[in-house]
C-alpha cells in the first residue's frame, strides 16, 4: 500500500513539472526578443571601420605601428643597376678650427664621442682673446661716457647755454661709440666669446660623433687651426655612379629600393642627378633615405627605372601594392585615413612597380607595412560580414 502510494506521488510530480516546462517555453516564446547590445547591432562591432575600403588610422599612428607613407616617383622604359656607397649628406660634417692663437688648457671629448650642438670640445687660453676682450670692456666704457656727455649737452642746449651744434657732435660722438662698441662685441665672438682672463671654450656647431681630434692639453694652436671634426651620422645620403648617356632619363623624385651590404632593401628618393661629375664618363645620383641606412663608408646597390617620355610612369615601392578580394590597391592617404585605392600595376623591377592606372602621382600612400593595414581592413570587414 505504501509503494503504490509512493508510485502515485511520483507520477504526478512528473507531470507537474512537465506542465511547468511547457508553460515556461510558452512564455519565452511569446516574449519578444530582447534588442541585440548597441556594439552588436546590425552588424558594427568594436574597431569597425564603418566606411567599406577605409582604415580609420592617423598616418602618426601608422608610422608608429611600422607603416611609411611615401609619394610616388616617376620613371619607366628601362631600368639600369647602379653601384653606390653611404656618405655623409650636405652639412653632416663640420670642421672646427681654434678662432684664436692660444694654448690648449683642456679637451673636453675624445674621439668617438657623441656631442650635442653647444657641447664643449676643448678649451684655450689667449693673449689675443684677453686683448680682444679688453677693447670690449674699452668700448663699453666709451659708450657710457659718450651718451652721458651727449645727454648734458642736450640740457644745455635747452637751457641755451651751448648750441645745437656743439649738441649735435656730442651725439655722433655717442653714436660712433656705440658703432665701436658693436664691433669689438663682434670680434670676440668671433674668438669664441673669451671672459676678461682670455679663455675660450670651443664648442661643437652641430650633433654628431667627433671622428678627429687635434687639440692636446698643453699644445698650442695657431689661429685657424683644425681643432676637431664632428660627424652627424643620422644625417647620410647615397652617392650612385650611373652612365652619364641615362642621367638625363633618370628623374628627380623617384623612389628606388637600395640593397644594402647585409641583403635588406631600404626604400630612398632621388635628390640630384650630377651629369659629368666624374670626368664625363659617369654622373653621379644622390637619393635620400627613407628610413635608417647602412653604415656611412658602406657598398651598396640600386635599380633605377628610366624613361625618356616626359615624366615617365608612376612608380611605387612594390610592398605598397596589396591584393585585397583578388584586386590589386595601394593605400593612399586621406582626411579619415587610409583609402584601399584600386590600382593596375605594370612591370615589376628591383622592388618597384609601374602603377598603369589608379593613381596620378601626387598622392601620399602607405609604402613599407602596407600590409599591416590590408590586415586591419580584413578585420573591419570580418566585423561587417558578422
Amino acid at each position: 500500500m505504501i509503494v503504490r502510494r509512493s508510485l502515485i506521488v511520483s507520477t504526478i510530480a512528473l507531470i507537474a513539472a512537465a506542465g511547468l516546462g511547457y508553460g515556461a517555453a510558452q512564455l519565452f516564446q511569446d516574449r519578444p526578443a530582447a534588442p541585440a547590445p548597441a556594439s552588436e547591432k546590425d552588424g558594427v562591432e568594436h574597431g569597425d571601420h564603418g566606411e567599406a575600403g577605409l582604415v580609420p588610422l592617423k598616418p602618426a599612428d601608422a608610422a608608429a605601428a611600422g607603416v611609411s607613407i611615401v609619394t610616388p616617383g616617376r620613371g619607366g622604359g628601362a631600368d639600369i643597376l647602379l653601384p653606390g656607397r653611404v656618405t655623409l649628406a650636405a652639412n653632416a660634417l663640420a670642421a672646427l678650427g681654434a678662432p684664436v692663437s692660444g694654448a690648449v688648457e683642456r679637451v673636453h671629448v675624445s674621439p668617438g664621442a657623441a656631442v650635442a650642438v653647444g657641447s664643449p670640445i676643448a678649451t684655450l687660453r689667449s693673449a689675443d682673446a684677453a686683448l680682444g676682450r679688453a677693447s670690449l670692456d674699452a668700448a663699453g666704457a666709451g659708450v657710457r661716457a659718450a651718451q652721458a656727455a651727449a645727454s648734458r649737452d642736450r640740457r644745455l642746449f635747452e637751457a641755451g647755454v651751448v648750441s645745437r651744434q656743439d649738441w649735435e657732435t656730442s651725439q655722433a660722438a655717442a653714436e660712433k661709440a656705440q658703432a665701436d662698441q658693436r664691433a669689438a662685441q663682434a670680434q670676440v665672438r668671433a674668438m669664441g666669446g673669451p671672459g676678461a682672463n682670455g679663455v675660450a671654450v670651443l664648442r661643437s656647431p652641430i650633433k654628431g660623433v667627433v671622428t678627429r681630434l687635434d687639440a692636446q692639453v698643453g699644445g698650442f694652436l695657431t689661429q685657424g687651426a683644425l681643432v676637431a671634426e664632428i660627424a652627424d651620422p643620422s644625417r647620410a645620403e647615397y652617392v650612385f655612379d650611373a652612365p652619364a648617356a641615362a642621367a638625363g632619363s633618370i628623374r628627380l623624385g623617384q623612389v628606388i629600393q637600395v640593397q644594402t651590404p647585409d641583403g635588406q632593401q631600404v626604400p630612398a628618393t632621388i635628390s640630384a642627378v650630377a651629369p659629368g661629375a666624374s670626368g664625363g664618363n659617369t654622373a653621379a645620383v644622390r637619393a635620400t633615405p627613407s628610413d635608417r641606412t647602412a653604415p656611412i663608408g658602406s657598398v651598396v646597390s640600386a635599380r633605377v627605372m628610366t624613361g625618356a617620355e616626359t615624366g615617365g610612369a608612376i612608380i611605387v615601392p612594390s610592398e605598397a601594392v596589396q591584393a585585397v578580394e583578388g584586386r590589386p590597391v595601394v593605400f593612399v592617404v586621406e582626411a579619415g585615413g587610409f583609402r584601399a585605392t584600386p590600382v593596375t600595376p605594370g612591370r615589376i623591377a628591383a622592388g618597384s612597380t609601374e602603377i598603369l592606372r589608379g593613381l596620378t602621382g601626387t598622392e601620399r600612400i602607405a609604402g613599407k607595412g602596407a600590409f599591416l593595414l590590408k590586415a586591419e581592413l580584413g578585420k573591419g570587414e570580418a566585423g561587417h560580414e558578422d
